[in-house]
Formats: structure tokens, sequence, C-alpha cells
């Protein structure tokens, strides 16, 4: 029996290349992965595409994984996706054999390059309302249809390159089973919302992996939109020693609102996530401290700060000396530096990204009621969580 591979090493992001992405581009984000310590990518290929213009569609995914690479990261391309099947018959011949083609040319023009991993057959072939808008008589029969569809694409590209690695990559773990006697890494992807759940599903995969005597990776995970924290997910790959691929580098576009790490100007939303990249997590133990934010007393003076912005000073009789929308600025980010600093607001829409929105505009656009009630309320917060 052959040693079992280690893919362990795997710390990779599904980042693809866009239609529209100038070099430029391109360049600046991958650098965010030399910068993350990021070293593989996963990303989703097209026949369509690809029938449209073969060489063009060659080169320009040519150009992306060389340029990947270099920045010292790998690529697993994923050749054909399972995600939108609805009403599905299995391929003709005819169809099959077009298939073969795509897969053969771009399988062909790449084999030999240092920067492929391995090839994905297809991605998450369970995961689509074929299967999960049908009745629980017809799933069984509707699922087997499905496997005997992807042991036929893995067939095909076995045939073609009986060398590089191959996997699938599956939903869930239980999928695995499908393809698990074809591919030679099993792939599954993990979007649990439960410590336990997600732990107990590495070990399921391992499980299956030692069964077949074959590696295994996460290759999705990580969504804020399925209570799927990325600090765990990699807190729990390090301690299993599992290598991963992250969903996905970038925040933007239709998945930004719940994906990524990077924005695409390399500013962040969610520090602990990059922490987590570099092995370090939130303490959840009883050792943990509590901020003690009024320790030096500025919880009191930033609350007077704010106090005095907002008071009437009077000069004469009827009269009072006007204050500007930055004096109250100026006293609601003392207020809110303590907030943040000592993530006692939700940092999801943080405080100091309003007082931004505001300072961005002149004078005399900022409506200094809204600005003075929210002065308010973050000296309230700070007395709130300081107690007193």
């Amino acid at each position: 029996m052959k040693p079992l591979a280690d893919y362990s090493f795997v710390r990779g992001v599904c980042h693809g290349p866009g239609p529209n992405f100038s070099q430029e581009k391109l360049e600046k984000e991958l650098s965010y992965c030399k910068r993350l310590q990021l070293n593989s990518t996963r990303f989703w290929l097209s026949q369509e595409e690809y029938e449209k213009d073969p060489k063009g569609y060659i080169d320009f995914i040519g150009n992306f994984m060389r340029t990947c690479w270099k920045y010292g990261v790998s690529s697993m391309p994923i050749l054909w996706n399972g995600n939108f099947i609805t009403d599905f018959k299995e391929p003709t011949e005819e169809e099959y054999a077009k298939a073969y083609d795509y897969a053969k040319a771009i399988i062909d023009a790449f084999r030999d390059k240092e920067f492929i991993l391995m090839w994905d057959v297809i991605n998450e072939p369970m995961c689509n309302d074929y299967l999960h808008k049908c009745s629980q008589e017809e799933y069984q029969d509707r699922y087997d249809t499905i496997k005997k569809y992807i042991r036929r694409l893995c067939g095909i590209v076995k045939d073609i390159d009986p060398v590089n690695c191959m996997t699938v990559g599956h939903e869930q773990v239980k999928h695995c089973e499908s393809t698990v006697d074809l591919v030679d890494v099993i792939s599954y992807h993990d979007y649990l919302s439960i410590r336990e759940d997600i732990e107990n599903a590495i070990l399921e995969a391992k499980e299956l992996g030692r069964k077949w005597n074959k590696p295994i990776l996460n290759t999705e995970t990580g969504c804020v939109g399925r209570a799927n924290p990325y600090d765990i997910e990699l807190e729990l790959a390090e301690k299993h020693k599992v290598g991963w691929y992250l969903f996905n580098l970038i925040s933007e576009g239709f998945w930004g609102d719940i994906h990524g790490l990077v924005y695409p100007d390399g500013t962040i939303r969610d520090p602990a996530v990059i922490a987590a990249l570099f092995g370090f997590y939130r303490n959840r133990t009883e050792k943990r401290i509590r901020v003690n934010a009024n320790k030096e007393g500025h919880a009191y003076r930033a609350v007077k700060a704010v106090e005095d912005a907002l008071r009437v000073e009077p000069t004469t009789l009827f009269m009072s000396k006007p204050k500007s929308t930055e004096d109250i600025l100026r006293a609601a980010e003392y207020c809110v530096n303590i907030l943040e600093a000592a993530e006692m607001v939700p940092m999801w829409n943080p405080p100091s990204a309003r007082i931004e929105c505001w300072r961005r505009l002149p004078e005399e656009q900022r409506d200094i009621y809204e600005i003075k009630q929210f002065a308010y309320e973050m000296a309230e917060l700070v007395r709130k969580n300081c107690f007193f």
C-alpha cells in the first residue's frame, strides 16, 4: 500500500479571474495572497466560454495561473460545476464527446505545468435544485443519476491525465462516497454552523481517508451568513492538520456581503480571520481577560468631551457660541475609539465608518442634528459599558 499523501500544507482560497480583470487588478489581489501566506487557488472554468473561443480562453486562464504562480500560488482548476443543475438528463454520447474534447484541451495545455496542484472534476454535484427540490421518493433515483454522470466525468479526466491528482469538490463528506474509489484526493466542503459539527466533519473525512488510504482536503469553507466562522474553521483545521481553501479571497460582488478575506483595496472586514491565518485565535476560555476601558479614566473623559460638545454655552443675552460639526465629531470619535478598541460595539458596521462618511462631506452638507444624536448615543454606550 502506498503511503498516504499529505496535503495539510495547502492554505488556499477560492479566487478566479473575472472577464474584465486587468493585469494590474490581478497582480494587486494576488499580492494579498503572498502577504497572507496563501499558497493555492481553486477556481471555476467554463466549457461554454471555452467553446466560444478555445485559444483565447486557454490563453486567458493560462495567464491567470502563471500570474498566481509568480506569487507562489498553485492552481486547482474546476472543470465543471454542479450547482446549477435543474432539470437534469444524462448527456448524450455526442455531449460527452464535447466534454472530452474540452477537458483534453485544458488538461493538455497545462498538465505538465508546475503550478497545477490537481484537477477538480466538478464542484458540488449534489448541491443543486435537481436534488434539493425533488420529493423524497425521487431523491435516490436522481442521486444515482448524478452519481453516474460525475463518475463518467472522472473517467474522462483520468483517461486524459492518469498522472496528475484528481478530486471532486463535494458539498458534504457523505457525498464523497460516490467517487471515493475514483479520486486521488478526497475533497469536501464545510459550511456547518456548530463547532462540534465542524470537527466531526473533519473526523469523518479523515476516517474515510484512512479507509481508502487517500488524503483529504477541505476545499471550500468560511461563511458568515451560515454561522460558519472562518477563524473557527482555521483553528480546527490546524488542530487536525487538514489543508483548506477559504471562500473566498476578495469581498466584492454577489458573495461580498457574507464571504471574503480582503476588500479590493486591501482593507479588511474581520481582523479575527486575518489573525487566524497566522495561527492566532480568539481566547474563548475562562482565562480570557475582560477589557477595563476606564482603567485610566478615559471613558469619563470621552463622555465629558461629548457633553461639552453638546452643551449650550451662552456668550451674551439670548446668544450662544455655535459648535461646529467637527467639534462634535471629535468628541464622538473619542467615545467610538474606546468602544471599538474594547469591542463593545458590533464591528460589522463600525461607528468609525459613519464618522469618516460625515468627514468626507463639506461642513454645510452635514446634518448637525443627526451628528448630535450619534455623539449622544456613543457617549451613552461608553457610560453603559463602563458602568457609570
